[in-house]
């Protein structure tokens, strides 16, 4: 028979779930938009799914409403950048303009502690850009010009 007193001093504390991890930080991140050309961004916002929910009555006397899931919407991801001489990301938007839609698979990285290593990716599928706002010019202020980009896409993945 084995001794129980072993395990039961090796089990972890309730709702813990494994050894302690760092999580992973916020400005350590990279975009590969397509045809593996990587951009540069200070921000990547809005990133999420959502499954909208569907409410039913039951027919008759009963008050019971069942909730079922319904089509998936996927959040506009918005990207800023420092504004450069580059044109890629301001064509890649134009063709929408001029109804030529190009669409791309982009992918997010959250880098590892040693800021090269993916550790965590997310694929936008079908992606293209839907929304562009140029930087605020302030002649008093002293920042960086930024830009940004919004993206629409058709499904996500996480990799």
């Amino acid at each position: 028979m084995a001794d129980n007193g072993a395990a039961a001093a090796t089990a972890q504390p309730a709702g813990q779930t494994g050894t302690w991890e760092d999580p992973y930080r916020s400005y350590n991140f990279k975009l590969d938009i397509g045809d593996g050309a990587e951009g540069h961004f200070t921000e990547c916002s809005g990133l999420g799914v959502k499954v909208q929910t569907i409410c039913y009555r039951e027919g008759g006397l009963s008050q019971i409403v069942h909730k079922m899931p319904g089509p998936i919407e996927y959040a506009d991801v918005t990207l800023k950048y420092g504004l450069t001489g580059s044109s890629v990301l301001w064509d890649w938007f134009l063709k929408t303009l001029q109804s030529r839609v190009e669409r791309r698979n982009v992918s997010i990285a959250v880098l590892g502690p040693d800021g090269v290593t993916p550790a965590v990716q997310w694929n936008l599928i079908a992606a293209w850009p839907s929304a562009w706002r140029g930087a605020p010019l302030d002649a008093l202020a002293r920042e960086v010009a930024i830009e940004s980009l919004t993206l629409t896409f058709e499904s996500l993945e996480r990799g």
